[in-house]
């Protein structure tokens, strides 16, 4: 009878003590800031607002700036950052194919379009033959590129490719284009080296150009609204993180949040959240 008297009592301590374990580890978890990786962007300047507001309310974010479009999903993958926020489902999707990984899309941030920007050609200008036209290089966003480029007549891709579209599925270039294949997040350092570039308009804007003076832009489906919105990524159990969710209405129920975002894109952003 003493014994198991004294069994119950220890079990009772155990338990005790495992929830206060529990709830310690818990608490150092809220304590720590949330990491979020992104890449090089004049959007993170709404993020900073957001940010600003969080730590009004008690939680503390960092950004994690990473420089190409493949670190901040490892960076989730393994750890180092808590979620990111700098892609749409599109390209979550591939990476998870191609990596095996299992990345989730959280929420929707905004949504911007791609267009078509120049340094050397006006609004309205033709673009000349044999010009030398800069894609991204990455699968998702060259098939985003060349959709562009067809839907304004400098190219025809074959039949049924859709976004998948690569550059052996152009089967009429008449203007005889050439074709440059440069990592994405790096598109604003190249408008001096082509005479035009498909890029989003955040690296237009970095590279000094006005977002409004494009030639073309791909926003007019609004399919490709949602399709092509910037996504809060995180693995299953960090989707649950009570850190990430708060800062994510924070950020969608801003209303400074979205004038910077309209001060920065004007007409070329939607918010589908």
């Amino acid at each position: 009878m003493l014994l198991h008297k004294l069994l119950l009592k220890f079990t009772r301590c155990a338990a005790a003590a495992g929830l206060a374990l529990a709830c310690a580890s818990a608490a150092m978890a809220q304590d720590k800031p949330l990491r979020i990786g992104v890449i090089p962007s004049v959007a993170n300047a709404a993020t900073e607002i957001a940010i600003a507001q969080a730590r009004k309310e008690g939680l503390e974010v960092k950004l994690v700036e990473f420089n190409d479009w493949v670190l901040p999903n490892i960076a989730v993958a393994d750890g180092s950052v808590d979620a990111n926020f700098f892609q749409h489902e599109p390209f979550l999707e591939l990476f998870n194919q191609r990596r095996g990984a299992d990345l989730k899309p959280i929420a929707y941030g905004y949504s911007t379009t791609i267009g078509l920007f120049s340094k050397k050609l006006k609004k309205g200008d033709a673009v000349p033959d044999g010009a030398t036209i800069a894609v991204p290089n990455d699968p998702v966003n060259t098939g985003r590129a060349l959709l562009l480029l067809e839907s304004i007549g400098l190219i025809k891709l074959k039949p049924g490719v859709a976004h998948q579209a690569a550059l052996e599925d152009v089967v009429s270039n008449p203007r005889k284009l050439k074709f440059v294949q440069i990592e994405g997040s790096q598109s604003a350092r190249t408008f001096d080296d082509v005479t035009a570039s498909v890029t989003y308009t955040t690296f237009a804007k970095q590279a000094g150009l006005n977002e409004k003076d494009g030639l073309a832009f791909d926003n007019t489906d609004p399919a490709n609204v949602r399709r092509y919105a910037i996504r809060w990524v995180a693995t299953p159990a960090g989707a649950q993180d009570p850190r990430l969710l708060k800062f994510i209405s924070i950020y969608q129920n801003s209303a400074e949040v979205k004038a910077k975002l309209r001060s920065l894109y004007g007409d070329l952003i939607d918010f589908p959240w």
